[in-house]
C-alpha cells in the first residue's frame, strides 16, 4: 500500500461525515480510506500519484484541494455541466456512484504536498536515500510565472483574498479551491472557460461575467505573484 503524507486527522474530520446533496436531499457518508486510495490509482494516471497534476499543467493539482470542491466538479462532470472530454469515461454514474466521489474527494484533500525538502546530513549514519527519494516525490514547486508580482500581489488582496484565501490556500468550509500551487497554464485555460462561458461560476447563477473586468496584463501580475508565494 502507497504511503501519503497526510493532513492530522483532526483537521479533516469535519468532513469525515460530509453532507452532499443530491435530488435534493442530504445524504451523510462515512470516509472509507481504502476506497479513496483505491480511486486515486486510476486517478494517477493523468494527475499524478499524489494529485499533484503533470504535463506542466495539462493535468492540474487536486492535493490539498477542499473536499466539497472537489466534489461538486466530479459531480458536474459526471452531468455533463462541465465538459471535459479526458473525464468522460471515468465519471458516469456506474463508475462514479456518490460514494466514491466522496471518498476520492476526502483522500486527494488529505494529501500534503511540501514546496521544498527540508535539509539532511547525508554523511548522518541514519541518512536514507531511498526515503528521501521518496519524500523528493511529493515535493510540488511551480514555475515562476512572468509579469509583476508586487501589482499581482495588490490586485490579489484586493480582489481575490477574500474568497481565496490570504495565501491563496482556498476555503474548505466554502469549497472555494487553493490557488498557490497551481499550475499557471491550468489557470489560464479556466479564465478562458470562464470569460467563455463554458465552466461556470454559479449555476445558480449562470448568467454571471466571471474574470471579464481583469485585463490579461492584470492576471498575469496575479498569477506571478501566486507562482511565488510557496518561496
Amino acid at each position: 500500500m502507497t504511503s501519503y503524507t497526510l493532513i492530522p486527522f483532526s483537521r479533516i474530520l469535519a468532513t469525515l461525515l460530509m453532507t452532499i446533496a443530491l435530488s435534493g436531499q442530504v445524504v451523510a457518508r462515512e470516509y472509507d480510506p481504502e476506497n479513496g486510495e483505491e480511486i486515486n490509482e486510476v486517478c494517477a494516471g493523468c494527475h499524478g500519484e499524489f494529485g499533484q497534476g503533470g504535463k506542466e499543467g495539462e493535468y492540474p493539482r487536486l492535493a490539498g484541494m477542499p473536499v466539497e470542491f472537489i466534489a461538486r466538479q466530479l459531480h458536474l462532470f459526471r452531468d455533463r455541466l462541465r465538459p471535459n472530454m479526458a473525464m468522460i469515461e471515468y465519471v458516469d454514474e456506474r463508475q462514479m456512484p456518490d460514494a466514491d466521489i466522496h471518498d476520492i474527494a476526502v483522500f486527494l484533500s488529505g494529501i500534503v504536498l511540501k514546496t521544498k525538502l527540508p535539509p539532511v546530513n547525508e554523511s548522518d549514519p541514519g541518512f536514507d536515500a531511498y526515503a528521501r527519494l521518496l519524500e523528493s516525490k511529493r515535493v510540488m514547486q511551480i514555475p515562476k510565472a512572468e509579469g509583476d508580482p508586487e501589482n499581482g500581489r495588490n490586485i490579489y488582496r484586493k480582489e481575490c483574498a477574500s474568497c481565496h484565501g490570504k495565501l491563496g490556500e482556498g476555503d474548505q468550509e466554502k469549497a472555494v479551491p487553493m490557488l498557490t500551487g497551481q499550475y499557471t497554464s491550468y489557470l489560464w485555460r479556466q479564465v478562458e472557460k470562464y470569460r467563455k462561458k463554458i465552466r461556470i461560476h454559479d449555476p445558480d447563477a449562470p448568467e454571471e461575467q466571471l474574470l471579464t473586468e481583469f485585463s490579461d496584463a492584470q492576471l498575469q501580475d496575479v498569477f506571478a505573484y501566486l507562482s511565488i508565494m510557496d518561496d
